[in-house]
């Protein structure tokens, strides 16, 4: 009979991990080994990460000096597509830390962020081999760590970080897939538009776990869900839109239909009470 893995230690090897080739690998492992059953909920001290493991490249920027670059170009379109590979391997990073940072919650959590930690270690793999075939690799453009940044802000309270990582950050992304996905149609990358419609599938599927559990947690808090989560896009000075919503997307993945009908008047929440702050962050 072998010896069961300690599952925290474990999470924080592949958390650490600097390797792009080895954390997603290790990522899919760990569910694998989760999955069967080998591992056991000990070991290891909690601590804060201000930074998870990751390569040398790319220079993380601050958010607005990320160079823009029009597709147009296939250093363009390769940009493009290191934007979304650079947010799938951040959510490798935000997922183990979501199953390894809070030890309160039931074996559910836990499986449903290795399993998504493993899911986003996938779509890092189709998006490299994107990369590959227009002659980059993961590294050759600056990015920015915004999505690590929310990690570090809401590593205090798993309510909070299933309110604005899943429920904002990861759900803006099934807004901005459809355009992109346009955008690379028209230039005729159709294994590209093939990938993101792997990638939006199961991202949808995500979203749907952070509302799940941001409305558990309400509910064991007492807390009604939409005014908490008002409160919090408040307090954390996070605007909630910008250009179109998936309305479909937002559907599937748990929003209610009564929340999706304000989200057009939003505008309370893009600032923080008492007055509009400059270094709001919008995502």
């Amino acid at each position: 009979m072998s010896t069961p893995i300690s599952l925290y230690p474990a999470i924080e090897a592949v958390l650490m991990c600097d390797d792009v080739a080895a954390k997603p690998q290790q990522a899919l492992a760990l569910y694998a080994s989760w999955q069967a059953g080998a591992c056991v909920r000990d070991g290891g001290a909690l601590y804060r990460v201000p930074a998870p493991g990751r390569p040398a490249k790319p220079p993380l920027v601050a958010p607005g000096k990320v160079p823009r670059r029009g597709l147009g170009t296939p250093a363009g379109q390769a940009a493009l597509l290191h934007a979304i590979a650079h947010i799938e391997f951040n959510a490798i990073n935000l997922a183990l830390d979501a199953a390894w940072r809070f030890r309160d919650m039931p074996d559910a959590f836990v499986e449903d962020w290795l399993r998504i930690a493993a899911e986003e270690a996938m779509h890092f793999g189709l998006l490299q081999q994107r990369l590959a075939a227009l002659g980059h690799t993961y590294g050759d453009f600056p990015a920015h760590n915004a999505l690590w940044e929310m990690a570090v802000d809401t590593d205090h309270d798993v309510l909070t970080r299933m309110a604005l990582v899943p429920r904002v950050m990861e759900a803006r992304g099934l807004d901005a897939t459809p355009p992109i996905q346009r955008k690379l149609a028209q230039i005729g990358d159709h294994d590209s538009v093939a990938v993101l419609d792997i990638i939006l599938r199961d991202e949808i599927g995500h979203v749907r776990v952070g509302n799940y559990w941001f409305t558990t947690l309400c509910d064991a808090r007492g807390l009604d869900p939409l005014p908490t989560f008002r409160r919090l896009l408040a307090d954390y000075r996070v605007g909630l839109l910008r250009g179109e919503i998936n309305l479909d997307a937002r559907l599937a993945a748990g929003f209610s239909q009564f929340e999706l009908d304000m989200l057009e008047d939003f505008a309370v929440t893009r600032q923080h009470p008492g007055e509009r702050t400059p270094d709001a962050k919008t995502v």
